[in-house]
């Protein structure tokens, strides 16, 4: 069973070595602790307990908010918890957030190879609106960018 919340400063080392593990150009523990607490982020973190209560983190997410636009900056799931829905529940977490704070739209970019990241977002309402050419490094590669253009709650 996993649990989603928001990053608190005790995840900062899992998520260094997650960010290490899996990205060519990693955020530093210094990075992600700048990121704790700031209104201008949302950071999820995916974890699951033990029956000692111990937490191991399973993935985690994170987007910047700018106005009433969240840009979604990483979604990582740590390789041993693969194919068990970390992803969708980090994205059905932002979503959701999203939604609640009163973002409007949320955009990000991937890797025009990574057809199951694709899947995910496509199945949580992104949709494709452009190439950013060579965006990526290690090795290069060009960029989709997607837009998940979040449906209003109807005020009345």
């Amino acid at each position: 069973m996993f649990t989603y919340r928001e990053m608190t400063l005790k995840d900062v080392r899992a998520l260094a070595k997650l960010e290490k593990d899996n990205f060519p150009h990693p955020w530093s523990e210094e990075s992600l602790r700048k990121e704790v607490d700031k209104e201008e982020s949302l950071f999820i973190v995916a974890v699951e307990n033990d029956n000692m209560n111990n937490e191991f983190v399973a993935g985690y997410a994170g987007m910047y908010i700018i106005g009433e636009e969240g840009d979604i900056t990483n979604v990582v799931t740590n390789s041993l918890y693969r194919g068990r829905g970390i992803g969708n529940g980090l994205m059905d977490y932002i979503v959701s957030k999203s939604q609640e704070i009163g973002i409007k739209s949320i955009t990000l970019e991937v890797r025009v190879s990574n057809k199951a990241a694709i899947h995910l977002y496509e199945a949580h309402g992104f949709i494709n609106e452009g190439i950013r050419p060579g965006f990526y490094d290690n090795p290069k590669e060009d960029a989709i960018i997607m837009w998940n253009y979040l449906p209003q709650k109807n005020i009345l």
